[in-house]
């Protein structure tokens, strides 16, 4: 991640002999390779980048995309109210660019695991593209060209994490396959959908503790004299419903 005098951040995939181009000159890659994180080079034109190696969250909004991205705010959350943690085993669909994958497979570890359902080739082919530019190869993730609203192979894993239109119709499903006590957390854009998955949920009788909320971020300007919010911030994105399985309904 290069970053310039103004803040502006540019993602870089060094080469050797490679060279990266931007308004205020050259920065030659050879200049990068080899060094550690954190230090300052001079563009062809005087100005002054700070090399440092990207954070998910600004891996997550530079890379490439083909599906809409989960914005690190809400992976933040759905990390933490789904409780995904070293060793689980986590069922996602759909896989779209690949940004909540990368979340989930940091969480759970080297000796968890991430079974993603995908049926678009395409979104499939971007997502592991993208979760091997930022962690390597992931032997811990199985990439499954697949409709989880028609069938779900895996037998008692620990959490399931919904990236779709109607999760509801995977619940179901979901709740004959994952362990008792699992959690289920669905990732949707609008209220009737919440609505909708809070009603069925209910209706089945299988599912307790269902909550929705949505994470609203704002940033603030702070001056040698002054300290106030910003006049722009990260409002709705999107929603995020828990809920846990029951044993005997």
């Amino acid at each position: 991640m290069l970053i310039d005098s103004r803040g502006r951040r540019y993602l870089v995939t060094l080469v050797s002999g490679g060279s990266f181009h931007f308004h205020r000159g050259i920065v030659e890659h050879d200049t990068i390779i080899g060094s550690q994180e954190g230090f300052t080079v001079s563009s062809t034109g005087g100005e002054k980048i700070v090399v440092v190696r990207p954070t998910l969250s600004e891996y997550v909004l530079k890379m490439p995309r083909g599906a809409q991205v989960v914005y690190p705010k809400d992976a933040a959350m759905i990390v933490m109210l789904g409780d995904i943690y070293p060793g689980a085993t986590v069922v996602e669909a759909g896989a779209g660019s690949g940004a909540l994958t990368i979340a989930l497979l940091r969480a759970v570890g080297p000796e968890g695991r991430v079974i993603t359902f995908e049926i678009r080739e395409d979104f499939a082919a971007t997502a592991r593209a993208n979760v091997e530019q930022f962690l390597g190869k992931a032997d811990n993730l199985e990439i499954r060209a697949g409709d989880v609203y028609e069938e779900i192979d895996e037998q008692d894993f620990d959490r399931a994490v919904l990236d779709l239109a109607e999760p509801w119709r995977a619940s179901s499903l979901i709740a004959d396959r994952m362990r008792p006590g699992g959690i289920l957390t669905a990732y949707l854009p609008t209220v009737p959908q919440v609505h909708q998955l809070h009603r069925e949920l209910e209706a089945s009788g299988r599912w307790v503790q269902t909550s929705t909320i949505e994470t609203l971020v704002r940033s603030w300007h702070l001056g040698e004299r002054s300290a106030r919010p910003d006049h722009r911030m990260v409002g709705h994105t999107g929603f995020i419903t828990t809920s846990r399985l029951l044993r005997n309904p």
